[in-house]
């Protein structure tokens, strides 16, 4: 891998080459480049790759949000580390087979997507500006749409790279919390109806939760029932790591499945918070090795039962996704020796 010049060049040392305008090249003085190297089926990345304040951690110079989420993706998916990606963006409306077609496109063939669902299947609610609840949603954990919309168009547009599809069910009614059992079959019908293949493709489908209240064996049986992974979301709605894995193993038993886990948010913010406190993301400000030590021990885990596994990261969780992941994959290195 080639490495910055030196200010006082040696005859005869290879020039870079100055970068085209709106060009975005990754930073090979990244100290993600330190990163030990890990097995291939363990995929660590960020919750989106668009954030400036990434420069020297894995852009080269400096671009506007714009110019990285249109060209950014090709150079993020350079540095060895990062193998995978949150697809979030698909969250807050459906994208064409086309538009993730491109996507797989600026990714090497090991890399793999997680991607989120639409809020349009995924929340019992049609949400104003300010975020609260207005009406019910019609279209709420409907498999036909969610196929549609969804399922067909990421699994055509991102063939093998099409990771885990998470429907993260945004934080419910408390009418629909209080009859979780009815919840919980609404739940097991709609994976029952989704696509089970498309061509050679067989979907990964994972739940993430906001509601703690639905964290239940009932819940962890039903998914193991439908082959659905449950997705570790970590975020100050939900409990700690630790009864989070507590429920991958009724859903598991013994034996591990594949691992599914979202990184979120620092416990004890709010997004918003923890944006203001964060920004630019450039370092680590609140460190949560606990987290990381546990995390990395499932992972390691997983991995020796021959499961894959794939960790994402945001910001918000220690202050920035790219050093956070670091010092994981140092710690699941530890851990498979």
């Amino acid at each position: 891998m080639s490495q910055q010049p030196s200010l006082f060049e040696q005859p005869g040392e290879p020039k870079r080459s100055k970068p085209a305008p709106g060009e975005v090249r990754p930073s090979w003085d990244s100290p993600l480049l330190q990163a030990p190297v890990l097995p291939t089926d363990i995929r660590l990345g960020t919750s989106s790759w668009f954030f400036p304040g990434w420069r020297g951690l894995i852009y080269e110079g400096v671009h506007p949000q714009t110019a990285l989420s249109k060209k950014g993706l090709a150079a993020y998916a350079q540095i060895p580390l990062l193998r995978t990606v949150s697809l979030d963006r698909t969250f807050y409306a459906p994208i064409t087979t086309v538009e993730y077609a491109r996507y797989a496109m600026q990714t090497p063939d090991h890399f793999s997507f997680v991607v989120k669902a639409p809020a349009l299947v995924c929340d019992a609610v049609i949400r104003g500006e300010d975020g609260h609840g207005k009406v019910p949603n019609p279209h709420f954990l409907d498999p036909g749409i969610a196929a549609r919309e969804f399922v067909v168009p990421c699994l055509e547009g991102l063939g093998a790279k099409a990771g885990p599809l998470v429907f993260q069910v945004s934080p419910l009614p408390r009418s629909l919390v209080e009859e979780a059992p009815m919840l919980i079959e609404r739940l097991e019908a709609f994976f029952a109806a989704l696509p089970p293949q498309l061509g050679k493709q067989e979907p990964l489908y994972a739940l993430e939760l906001r509601n703690a209240e639905l964290l239940t064996p009932r819940l962890m049986r039903m998914l193991r029932d439908q082959g659905v992974r449950y997705c570790v979301g970590l975020h100050d709605r939900m409990p700690e790591v630790e009864r989070q894995e507590t429920a991958l193993s009724v859903l598991d038993g013994e034996a591990p499945g594949d691992l599914v886990v979202r990184w979120n948010l620092h416990r004890g913010f709010l997004y918003q918070a923890a944006k203001q406190r964060y920004e630019p993301f450039d370092k680590l400000v609140d460190e949560d090795p606990e987290t990381r030590r546990i995390l990395a021990r499932m992972a390691a885990k997983a991995f020796k039962a021959g499961r894959k596994v794939w960790i994402t990261a945001n910001n918000k969780a220690e202050g920035s996704a790219p050093l956070s992941l670091l010092k994981l994959a140092e710690e699941v290195a530890n851990n498979l020796h």
